[in-house]
C-alpha cells in the first residue's frame, strides 16, 4: 500500500513538474536591453519604435518617454510577426 502512494505521489510530481516546463518553453516573454529610438518610416509599417533591431508598441507604458535611453523592457512578442521582412513585433508590458 505504501509503495503504491509513493508511486503516485511521484507521478504526480512529475506530470507537474513537465507542465511548468513546458509553458516556460512555449512562453512568448521577452526581456531585452537596448536604446529605444522612434520608429521613423519603415517598409513592414508596425510599430512606433525600435530597440536592438526590433519593433515595438505599448498600450501600457509611453515609450517617447524613454527615447534615447538605454532602458531594459519586458513584454511579449505580438502574434503573427514579423511579416514582410520586418523584424519581431513586441508588445511593452514594462520598463526598467
Amino acid at each position: 500500500m505504501n509503495i503504491l502512494k509513493v508511486f503516485f505521489l511521484l507521478l504526480s510530481m512529475s506530470l507537474i513538474g513537465f507542465s511548468c516546463a513546458k509553458n516556460d518553453v512555449n512562453s512568448n516573454s521577452v526581456e531585452l536591453t537596448g536604446v529605444i529610438e522612434e520608429q521613423g518610416i519603415t517598409t513592414y509599417q508596425y510599430g512606433t519604435h525600435t530597440l536592438s533591431g526590433v519593433a515595438l508598441r505599448s498600450n501600457t507604458v509611453n515609450l517617447d518617454e524613454y527615447v534615447d535611453k538605454k532602458v531594459t523592457i519586458i513584454g511579449h512578442k505580438v502574434e503573427g510577426y514579423p511579416v514582410d521582412g520586418g523584424p519581431d513585433f513586441i508588445e511593452v508590458d514594462e520598463i526598467k
